[in-house]
């Protein structure tokens, strides 16, 4: 996975400014895996900045673009990429679906909603990565609609090797705005945690379902 090292570096600047990415070795954050974490994401946070939501919407056209070419509808993954996908897709004057995390229990029973045909081109817009494989079911749910999938673009990720390995089992191509090294980076380059923090941060990614305070 490529990345823009100056995008990565101006996007984490913002997600730490607004908090979206908070930090806290000392009094970690509890995952809904129950893992125990020094840092928690929550993107989401972004839309309530229109600055940051505008920039952030670009590096997102300016990533589809440069990698992708021309597509022809742009998908949302529920919950966290519907907001960012609309924004997107508006920009880009193109169609916008969204891709639930299951089926609708009634009705029409829809995984995927709004108006799509098969062998549409199609990107994949997400918030955040962590194992990817939540992402990865919103693609292999566009698949079965038979769309191309070319690929995925997320805010962040951190960077699991397990996640890597997931998206390379899906043939799906990922692409981030920033990352967990490049947070790191900007995080201690602009006071937000010293030395001890770091050693920290980089054991927890390491191996986050054993790591200890």
């Amino acid at each position: 996975m490529q990345i823009n090292k100056e995008t990565a570096k101006n996007v984490a600047e913002c997600l730490l400014q607004i908090k979206a990415i908070e930090l806290n070795r000392v009094q970690p954050f509890t995952w809904a895996s129950g893992w125990k974490s020094p840092i928690y994401c929550d993107n989401r946070k972004t839309l309530s900045y229109p600055k940051v939501r505008t920039f952030i919407r670009q590096k997102y056209v300016e990533t589809i673009q440069g990698e992708f070419g021309e597509v022809d509808v742009i998908a949302g993954v529920a919950t966290g990429g519907i907001a960012q996908a609309a924004l997107i897709a508006q920009e880009m004057e193109l169609p916008l679906i969204y891709v639930r995390s299951s089926t609708k229990g009634h009705g029409l029973q829809n995984m995927v909603e709004g108006a799509v045909q098969a062998g549409q081109r199609v990107v994949v817009i997400e918030d955040l990565i962590s194992t990817g494989m939540s992402s990865l079911r919103a693609v292999e749910a566009l698949r079965e609609k038979g769309c191309q999938v070319a690929g995925m673009v997320a805010i962040f990720s951190y960077g699991f090797e397990t996640a890597a390995n997931n998206f390379k089992k899906y043939s799906c191509p990922l692409h981030t705005l920033s990352d967990y090294t490049s947070m790191i980076d900007v995080a201690a380059a602009e006071g937000y945690i010293n030395a001890e923090d770091i050693n920290s941060l980089k054991s927890w990614r390491k191996d986050p379902a054993n790591w200890n305070v």
